[in-house]
């Protein structure tokens, strides 16, 4: 869990007001496990249980298991526990004969780092301050010089939308300096790309793999607090330091050689030698005509660094279908959290207890859930606990990559990451709403639990594009990122306020995410048992759930099941 959703979600929720729905009419069998209508012998409901929901997630979350980052004892430990789980739940290994998918990652560390914009009058970048820079290509050292600068309006290329900011221009050996987000949220005008909700097309991922694409040697994007969706320090925190990625065949040099961030104050001062504003800047990229424009200054920048490559691992389980085994339902949550750091005084253990030991415990719950199912389903279910996602969603992008079960067969997808431990709430929030038809399936489980579905209010934020689902949605398949929403049954929305303000202060990233005994783990198995109930419809039937007309993932899977079918 990369970036703090929950604050924003529960304060407009607070603010806006929910609908007070009634409680449920059935009676609760636990004070931790709600009763379902579902919960009869052979549907595999009662398999769900904080009976053994929750010593797993205290033993993932246990000072044992050092905070479960990758490369370390506490990595041995999680994949171990997660295998006897696995297959103490009833599945077959998920790889062949094996548990495990090796994930082959390198970190890298920059050890000295110089950078200079020059024109008139040389200015340095002020690294840590207005400015970070890295590279991503692996070797000792990096070099750029004198590279002509390009301002590309928001670096898109999107045919779907009509627009190309790298129309007729050449960018090969130069360094483009583009915005954060698209227009549709510049503009806030629901007609272009998707108005106020972010695209793909604006998240800064996007913009650097694009950049590539086009040849450019640096490729620069000036932050902006709104658009971006955190402020500069989240900027300064998460991309300095050691990084990892993905081993690639060509050690990312299809990259650029610099990739970076400027603030907004350095940004002025850029485009002042251009004898322009940042506004102005903003306003030429909001047109489909956009013409980037050149700006008279050189980046140079060098950059040297350690490096260290090692595998990591993805945890994989399958459970065989029937009659429609070659089809599959994929159950997905990422095991690693961010391990001890050894220079603080006190605790040093970042134990990841919510973030993401709740979702990890919550595959081996629904692998239960399904191999007490009688029948069994139709369809096979994969259940995938995937590495480093606090460093990237690595894990889960080398699966999309290199998928063990073809993703066109691949009927759709269900994340996990961090789960409700305060109690049971009468919404669920749907992050990204408005993509897929699997949001009818989450709509009738959760009128059956007597809740009602709500849109996250935050969708400029780019959330659906911050977890591990989003590197299956960008090979094409159909995927389900929901929460608990913060309407509590106990308290309703101002205590999921209350809440989610103590997440953010004392808990999110930082060694206060520790499992405690007071718990109330009511929601979370609530929760759990309508992601169950989701993929129980989805196994059964032949039905297979499409992206909606105005998704930018529905072409790539017409794509991909028209060249299977």
């Amino acid at each position: 869990m990369r970036f703090a959703r929950y604050l924003p979600l529960a304060l407009a929720f607070l603010i806006t007001g929910c609908e007070q729905g009634s409680d449920p009419a059935e009676p609760v069998k636990s004070a931790e496990s709600p009763a379902s209508a579902t919960a009869t012998a052979g549907t595999g409901m009662d398999a769900i249980d904080a009976e053994s929901y929750r010593p797993r997630v205290k033993t993932l979350a246990s000072d044992e298991f050092e905070g479960r980052a990758p490369f370390t004892e506490g990595e041995k430990k999680t994949i171990e526990f997660l295998r006897e789980e696995f297959a103490g739940a009833g599945l077959q290994p998920g790889n062949g004969d094996s548990w495990y998918q090796e994930v082959p990652l390198v970190e890298i560390t920059a050890t000295e780092t110089s950078a200079v914009f020059e024109s008139d009058v040389e200015r340095p970048l002020e690294l840590g301050e207005d400015s970070v820079i890295w590279t991503k290509r692996v070797t000792d050292e990096v070099e750029l010089s004198d590279s002509e600068v390009v301002f590309v309006g928001y670096g898109i290329v999107a045919p779907e939308y009509d627009w190309n900011d790298y129309e007729g221009l050449d960018v090969a050996g130069k360094t483009v300096v583009m915005l954060v987000n698209d227009p549709g949220y510049a503009t806030q005008d629901a007609k272009l790309f998707n108005g106020n909700a972010m695209t793909y097309y604006g998240r800064w991922t996007y913009k650097y793999e694009e950049a590539a694409r086009q040849g450019a040697a640096g490729a620069i994007v000036i932050h902006e607090t709104g658009p971006a969706g955190y402020p500069f320090e989240v900027v300064t925190g998460g991309w300095t330091g050691p990084q990892f990625d993905l081993v690639a065949p060509d050690k990312n040099f299809s990259r650029p050689v610099i990739e970076g961030w400027i603030n907004s104050k350095l940004a002025e001062e850029i485009f002042a030698s251009a004898a322009i504003t940042l506004n102005d800047a903003r306003r030429e990229a909001l047109h489909a005509d956009f013409q980037p424009r050149a700006l008279p200054l050189t980046l140079s920048a060098r950059i040297t660094n350690t490096y260290r490559t090692s595998t990591s691992n993805n945890v994989v389980g399958l459970l065989p279908g029937t009659d429609a085994a070659d089809e599959y339902v994929i159950y997905m949550a990422h095991w690693d959290h961010m391990g001890r750091d050894p220079s603080l005084e006190g605790d040093q253990i970042f134990n990841g207890a919510v973030d993401n030991a709740t979702g990890t415990a919550a595959l081996i719950e629904i692998a239960e859930a399904f191999a007490t199912m009688d029948p069994p389903p139709r369809r096979s279910i994969v259940f995938a606990a995937v590495t480093a996602e606090e460093s990237g969603l690595l894990g889960s992008r080398h699966y999309g990559t290199n998928p063990i079960y073809p993703l066109q067969q691949t009927v759709a997808g269900i994340n996990m990451d961090g789960l409700n431990v305060h109690g049971r709430t009468r919404d669920v929030a749907v992050v990204g709403m408005g993509h897929s038809e699997l949001e009818h399936y989450l709509e009738r489980a959760a009128r059956r639990q007597d809740r009602t579905i709500v849109a996250e209010p935050t969708p400029e934020k780019g959330f659906f594009y911050r977890s591990d689902h989003f590197n299956l949605a960008k090979q094409g398949v159909p995927v389900l990122y929901a929460e608990s929403g913060f309407d509590y049954r106990d308290g309703g929305a101002a205590r999921g306020a209350e809440l989610a303000k103590d997440w953010i202060a004392n808990r999110y990233h930082k060694v206060g995410d520790e499992y405690r005994e007071d718990w109330d783990f009511s929601g979370a198995i609530e929760d759990i048992q309508l992601y169950y109930m989701i993929g129980r419809e989805l196994a059964a039937g032949d039905d297979w759930p499409e992206w909606f007309a105005s998704s930018e993932f529905r072409a790539i899977r017409e794509a991909s099941l028209g060249a299977t079918r």
